[in-house]
């Protein structure tokens, strides 16, 4: 399969190490200071950017006829955009605020969770997220991705990074070091608390993720997600 690197930072690298194993070949490495050339060629194009170049990368790729896993999180204000773009273009798209096997389980175990912690209102549930220093949103996508998995099945109404109100979750963002990633849900009452936490120890769980939706979507029209990549539904 020939896959195109929209954004060639750290994520792009392994990405590109971890396809290049898996017997793929790169046919374009985009980054700020290079063109397009080379992505009509590709079967799928992995878009892991920064938020101002992505709808840029995704809505090239669609022009190309190139379908798009995209990991870039930030820009989705443009997602509807993008993908009406995409089913305009006839091509396929996936867009994940995280592509880790781990992390989607993690979402699954966290909507099943707030299911049955709906029933019981002695207990408030925050949220905490840590990246390294680099990154540059904040709450990070995956943070926001399990505060809706909550507000989907509860009677949470909306998140926020300030104090919160009856109906919202707040969310803690912190930038360390260079953490990967991680995730805590917690549910507090007076008497206990319950956590579900997901760590990463490095960039290699979203890099596979990522070369495994394309591979899955290489072919594929219309708009998917990782639960239909990896048969969570």
């Amino acid at each position: 399969m020939k896959i195109a690197l929209l954004g060639y930072g750290k994520m792009g690298k392994v990405i590109e190490r971890i396809a290049l194993e898996r017997g793929h070949e790169i046919v374009l490495k985009k980054d700020e200071f290079n063109t397009y050339d080379g992505l009509s060629t590709a079967d799928v194009a992995i878009d892991f950017s920064v938020p101002t170049a992505a709808v840029a990368n995704i809505s090239n790729a669609f022009n190309a006829n190139v379908p798009v896993v995209s990991g870039t999180t930030g820009w989705l204000e443009h997602f509807d955009e993008m993908t009406a773009l995409c089913n305009e273009k006839q091509s396929g798209f996936i867009s994940s605020s995280n592509f880790s096997l781990g992390v989607n389980i993690f979402f699954e175990l966290n909507e099943y969770l707030a299911k049955i912690m709906s029933q019981f209102d002695s207990y408030k549930v925050t949220m905490e997220e840590i990246h390294h220093t680099q990154k540059l949103d904040a709450p990070s996508g995956t943070a926001i991705s399990l505060a809706k998995g909550v507000i989907e099945n509860s009677n949470y109404a909306n998140w926020t990074l300030d104090e919160a109100k009856n109906n919202e979750i707040h969310i803690e963002a912190k930038r360390i070091g260079d953490v990967p990633g991680t995730h805590t849900v917690t549910y507090d009452s007076i008497v206990d608390s319950i956590e579900l936490k997901h760590t990463a120890h490095n960039r290699e769980g979203f890099a596979l993720g990522a070369v495994i939706a394309a591979e899955w979507l290489a072919g594929k029209k219309g708009i998917y997600s990782m639960k239909d990549v990896l048969n969570l539904k």
